[in-house]
């Protein structure tokens, strides 16, 4: 075993000010069904230790910045470095084709274009994904690829387990937020379909229906 191996396993990170502090103080990350099914995703790594090294950074705010992009996410975490260590978290990206595939499916069914119109994620969209032949969550290791620049032999590492962990409570806010890692965001996908989202409609907290005016125009 490398010298070096148990000093960085053993030093405690250094402590950083406006980091992004997980709400969860114990326990699970995030709440509805969504979060969890990307909380299986991260179980499925076998991370042992280092998903509790990864919540302890989570829950101290050592996760400095989150950038969610098309099939990447990119966040900055602060460990016993000087200088923040960088994550990239890359997800296969679904094609156009499949995008369009799955819009037929989704919007032939009037409660699905309902809920997505409201900004609510349907409870059976995973049943959507698997007709149109496709995914909604990534499948695991063949679907995603994680880097981290410290010197931690493993991949993931406790830093990138710390940005799953607060990307899963970030689920619980907005849950259309897989369907951008996936590579299309909701507004486009209703873009698709010649739809458009009811106005001031979004994901609210612990994924709950928030209440929304019906639009008066009936093209709306």
């Amino acid at each position: 075993m490398p010298p070096y191996y148990g000093y960085y396993e053993r030093a405690k990170p250094r402590r950083t000010k406006g980091g992004i502090k997980a709400h969860s103080r114990r326990g699970d990350f995030g709440s509805s069904w969504w979060a969890k099914r990307w909380m299986q995703v991260l179980n499925g790594f076998n991370l042992g230790d280092r998903l509790d090294r990864g919540k302890t950074y989570a829950r101290r705010g050592q996760v400095t910045s989150i950038d969610v992009g098309r099939g990447v996410v990119k966040a900055s975490v602060q460990g016993t470095y000087p200088y923040p260590y960088t994550v990239e978290i890359r997800v296969k990206r679904l094609g156009k084709s499949d995008w369009g595939r799955l819009s037929r499916r989704v919007f032939s069914r009037p409660a699905f274009a309902a809920k997505m119109l409201t900004g609510r994620m349907p409870d059976d969209v995973e049943e959507a994904f698997a007709e149109a032949g496709l995914s909604l969550f990534p499948g695991g290791a063949k679907d995603m690829s994680t880097e981290c620049d410290c010197p931690d032999w493993s991949n993931p590492c406790k830093h990138i387990a710390a940005v799953y962990l607060l990307l899963g409570e970030e689920f619980d806010r907005d849950p259309f937020l897989i369907f951008k890692m996936r590579g299309m965001d909701r507004e486009e996908l209703l873009g698709m379909a010649g739809l458009r989202s009811v106005p001031g409609a979004g994901a609210p907290e612990d994924g709950a229906a928030r209440p929304e005016p019906l639009p008066s125009e009936p093209d709306a």
